[in-house]
């Protein structure tokens, strides 16, 4: 039984839950070419294996994707020449809708478009496409318990050093070395009780480059912020080198899993 399953058997309250997906920003660090979240692997965008990620969980019936602001069209071409599955397309719901020039903003938009019955939100990145369903099962049930905001995380592998940035590449001086057993490496999807994430974006301003991280805004705001095991398959997709890694996900879970 998943954790979303133990949740609702003590939890009487009607809960729908919601995924929001912001896929709008340009993904420099993979070079030229179309935004991350269009590229594809194993012949599929990310962002179709991402949508089918989150759809896959049976507590979500609603998955947002939040596309480039002039980009909305063909993002929604690009979904419908990649369907649901016919069994969970009965269940789940995908639009789209434009973004912002911020992964805030766009987060906010994607929240703006929730119907009222909505009371859990899930924000995932694009970028992370093959996490497994039991992470969003995980989150989703402990944000039903009653956790304000859940994130996935794994402990670190390495030791982290602290250091006094530097221009031009020089050499940096380390200020610090932060016990790594305190440290985690959070994934997505970060779940929260709607209220909570619709005043995090309310009350922490839009600045820059805005927030990458909406927990963080949670954090800023007050609230606790709980953990829930992640999973090495929910890396996220930043450089040609995490391609080749997802390329070999899919490969294996193909030859062992008929995925």
């Amino acid at each position: 039984m998943s954790a979303a399953d133990r949740a609702d058997s003590t939890d009487t309250r009607p809960v729908r839950t919601a995924a929001v997906i912001p896929a709008a920003g340009r993904g420099v660090r993979l070079g030229p070419g179309a935004p991350k979240a269009l590229r594809a692997l194993n012949g599929t965008p990310m962002l179709v294996h991402a949508v089918r990620a989150m759809a896959a969980s049976r507590a979500v019936s609603l998955v947002v994707v939040v596309a480039p602001s002039d980009g909305a069209t063909e993002v929604r071409r690009l979904l419908d020449a990649h369907p649901l599955a016919e069994s969970v397309a009965e269940k789940t719901e995908v639009v789209v809708v434009p973004g912002g020039q911020t992964r805030q903003e766009s987060v906010r938009l994607g929240l703006a478009v929730l119907p009222d019955d909505v009371t859990v939100v899930l924000v995932h990145d694009a970028a992370r496409p093959l996490v497994p369903v039991d992470v969003v099962d995980a989150v989703a049930g402990a944000v039903r318990a009653g956790a304000p905001a859940v994130v996935p995380a794994l402990p670190l592998a390495d030791t982290v050093k602290q250091v006094e940035p530097r221009p031009g590449g020089e050499p940096e001086t380390v200020v610090g070395t932060p016990e790594r057993a305190r440290l985690r490496a959070v994934q997505t999807p970060q779940g929260f009780d709607r209220a909570t994430l619709v005043e995090a974006h309310e009350r922490v301003e839009l600045a820059g480059e805005g927030a990458t991280d909406d927990a963080g805004m949670v954090e800023r705001i007050g609230r606790d912020v709980v953990v829930v095991p992640g999973h090495e398959e929910a890396f996220k997709v930043t450089r040609p080198l995490d391609l080749v890694l997802a390329e070999a996900v899919l490969a294996r879970r193909r030859a062992n899993d008929g995925f």
